[in-house]
């Protein structure tokens, strides 16, 4: 364990090094950053958390609606699904690469006693859910292209992510209309998981559900992008709502690969850099990328806490918890609180 630590670490300084690198080379004017704090109207910025937090149930609507296509009766209660997809939001919010989206797994088969092979299927699910975005991320890209100013980099970026998200999105499809639980019959371990796994698909080859779970995305897209407006106004950055447009997407090509948390700092100048088209003082950018991040941190990780406390956990088994495995049934007659600190413990 002592080892495996130390690999971390080394794997983690050269990343530390370039954020810090990217502060000296591209940082702002701190005095200006500082002013520009000083100004912010904070009921903007409680408007942009409330409709981040309308984002988040939106988007934790659309995987409810996912894995009810994808487990047998009885699924999951809403309360339950959304309580791990908190989990998951502070998991991404809080540790490198994208380990939330394997947290929710296990946060919510902890919750699934005696289901077997629901792992398999909940990452299915996951990805089905994932898969969602597309949609709007399309329509976003293409209201962005012609109505702002989109650099170069970004374009770039932006083409080969979508290309990649509808080429996974035709290979879901193609996997789900595959997928039947009478095809587990005579597989051997392995093929059983992959079976399951695309159960987790089920979504795609419903088009009532499907279509509910893309109008929630959609509507968790639109949310945010109306969170991104009221935090630019908090800001004093009165520039058009397609700038808004802009700001969404550069932050998901920044995003993409959080080689850090948050991927603070390169988040920040991916930002500044094309509002300084739109008259905004690179500072004020800077400053404004600062807050908006803090704003989505602040949802993630509040409402995360708020969850990871409810379901016994702490974060140091977060940190653990990126590898969902199937927990050990629960005894006949075992409460649920019991069964849950056996699995913990």
């Amino acid at each position: 364990m002592l080892r495996e630590g130390r690999w971390r670490a080394l794997l983690i300084l050269p990343l530390l090094a370039a954020a810090v690198g990217l502060f000296i080379y591209r940082g702002p004017n701190w005095h200006l950053v500082h002013d520009a704090f000083t100004v912010v109207r904070w009921r903007w910025v409680v408007a942009a958390i409330g409709l981040n937090l309308l984002s988040v149930l939106a988007r934790a609507l659309a995987w409810d609606t996912t894995i009810k296509q994808s487990l047998d009766a009885p699924t999951p209660r809403f309360p339950l699904v959304f309580s791990a997809f908190s989990v998951g939001l502070f998991a991404n919010a809080v540790l490198p690469g994208r380990v939330g989206e394997l947290a929710r797994v296990a946060v919510l088969r902890r919750r699934l006693p005696g289901r077997r092979g629901a792992t398999a299927t909940l990452v299915g699910s996951v990805f089905a859910h994932r898969m969602f975005d597309v949609f709007p991320a399309i329509v976003l890209v293409v209201w962005v292209l012609l109505t702002a100013k989109i650099p170069g980099w970004a374009l770039t970026s932006i083409v080969l992510v979508l290309a990649l998200g509808i080429g996974l999105f035709l290979l879901a499809m193609l996997l789900a209309r595959r997928a039947h639980r009478d095809a587990l019959e005579g597989l051997g371990p392995v093929r059983q998981l992959l079976v399951r796994a695309r159960l987790g698909l089920a979504v795609m080859r419903s088009p009532v559900a499907a279509a509910t779970a893309a109008s929630f995305q959609f509507l968790g897209w639109f949310c945010q992008l109306l969170a991104v407006w009221s935090a630019m106004v908090a800001f004093h950055i009165h520039t058009p709502l397609s700038t808004a447009g802009l700001v969404l997407v550069l932050i998901n090509v920044a995003t993409i690969f959080p080689l850090w948390p948050g991927n603070f700092g390169l988040v920040q100048i991916a930002i500044a850099f094309p509002l300084v088209n739109y008259g905004v003082p690179y500072a004020r950018g800077f400053a404004f990328g600062i807050g908006l991040q803090a704003i989505e941190a602040s949802v993630g990780v509040g409402v995360g806490l708020i969850f990871l406390a409810r379901e016994g956990l702490s974060y140091a088994v977060l940190k653990t918890i990126d590898e969902p495995g199937e927990p050990p049934e629960q005894a006949p007659g075992e409460e649920p609180e019991r069964a849950r600190s056996r699995v913990s413990g």
